[in-house]
């Protein structure tokens, strides 16, 4: 748990949660846009992220001052429905043309190493001078397993201190995944936890109260600002 205390908003439905996070997520980069002229945000996968993308999309946000980025990505080629990149370009980035404001992961599915240190290298360019990258929001969900992102438990990704991004194998899922790292993930400014559902509660359990055991519960290495979950997924 983050040592500043991180608030917890409770919502009764799955669907509150996705109104509430999309319209706190519109409300942060109008603010920092204006404040700082660009936003740098990086998405997460998943079923609960697709329906805020949707209402996102419909927001009126200064979309050319918006940098998006994946916190992570599967071993898939773009155009696979597997793809969190097809994801939100089918849902948050339907409606805009963008090229330089898009940051994707570019999978090589047979070439894993290569695929995570060409994004390296995108990220270090874009965060220039930086140590780890100053994410204005960072969105993370929550995996029955406890996993975030793709920092799956008992995964060597786990153990990374110094790179921003890396290929990852997931053995219970015989597949590589491609991952920001924890310290690259803990440098965001506002660092959201989504967790919708009764699935995730026994998860959520092991990361708020249980003993700090990250190779097992992976979600206890990030120290995240807001948790936003629904009633049925509270320990």
């Amino acid at each position: 748990m983050n040592a500043s205390n991180p608030s917890t908003i409770i919502f009764d439905s799955t669907a509150e949660l996705q109104q509430g996070v999309a319209q706190a997520a519109a409300d942060l980069i109008l603010k920092i846009v204006d404040e700082k002229g660009i936003a740098r945000i990086s998405l997460s996968g998943g079923s609960t992220p697709r329906r805020i993308y949707e209402l996102m999309a419909e927001r009126d946000l200064p979309w050319d001052k918006i940098h998006w980025f994946w916190g992570d990505e599967r071993n898939v080629l773009a155009d696979s429905n597997q793809s969190n990149q097809r994801m939100v370009r089918e849902t948050l980035l339907k409606n805009h043309h963008l090229s330089d404001q898009v940051h994707p992961v570019e999978v090589n599915p047979s070439e894993p190493e290569t695929t995570a240190a060409e994004h390296e290298v995108i990220l270090r360019k874009h965060f220039e001078n930086q140590t780890m990258p100053e994410w204005d929001l960072i969105l993370l969900g929550l995996g029955d397993d406890a996993h975030t992102a793709s920092l799956f438990p008992k995964t060597k990704a786990l153990d990374e201190e110094q790179k921003w991004f890396v290929h990852n194998w997931v053995e219970k899922l015989d597949t590589y995944r491609y991952t920001l790292t924890a310290p690259a993930i803990n440098s965001g400014k506002n660092i959201w936890f989504l967790v919708a559902g009764e699935s995730k509660r026994q998860a959520l359990g092991h990361v708020w109260s249980g003993p700090f055991e990250p190779n097992e519960y992976p979600s206890q290495l990030i120290h995240p600002t807001t948790w936003y979950i629904t009633r049925d997924a509270k320990p």
